[in-house]
């Protein structure tokens, strides 16, 4: 059983809020669009972290983390991006990926918007966990818990705390 908490677009944001929320995870998932080296480093040291550049992490970002990851968790197989869509409107790129490693759980970040939902035509859990920074339209910054244990994801939990102005 492993206990992950899925974030995006922080925005050079990983405060006390993000913490505590994340505390009893095992591992972390980034999206993408972690606002600096120093937020990734940050967020690596407080927990194991396996992320996604996005469209606003500069070059160091962007040689740390790749634009996707395929990887394992338990029995599931996971597919991770920063601009990916949503099921029926998927970016191109990443449909392309879907098909060929057919994953369990497609990760994708950038819109600001949590959305979680199961595709039926592509057979896979599609996350997008919002956005966990103060920068952006969104009026609630957010983050997702979930459990995986061996193929089956359970305990799914959402985070939410006002936004605070971004100092920028």
């Amino acid at each position: 059983m492993t206990k992950i908490g899925i974030i995006s677009d922080t925005h050079g944001c990983f405060d006390n809020k993000l913490k505590e929320f994340l505390k009893d995870t095992d591992q972390i998932w980034h999206a993408g669009d972690f606002g600096n080296i120093y937020i990734a480093d940050q967020i690596a040291s407080f927990k194991p972290l396996i992320g996604v550049y996005g469209n606003i992490d500069d070059y160091t970002v962007r040689l740390a983390y790749p634009q996707f990851q395929f990887f394992s968790c338990e029995e599931m197989k996971i597919l991770m991006t920063h601009i990916g869509g949503y099921p029926k409107r998927y970016n191109p790129e990443l449909m392309i990926k879907i098909k060929e490693l057919k994953p369990d759980i497609v990760v994708c970040g950038h819109s600001h918007i949590l959305k979680v939902m199961f595709d039926k035509t592509l057979n896979h859990l599609h996350i997008n966990p919002g956005a966990a920074g103060n920068y952006g339209f969104h009026p609630v910054r957010t983050a997702i818990r979930i459990t995986i244990d061996q193929n089956t994801v359970t305990d799914m939990e959402v985070g939410e705390w006002k936004r605070e102005a971004a100092n920028y």
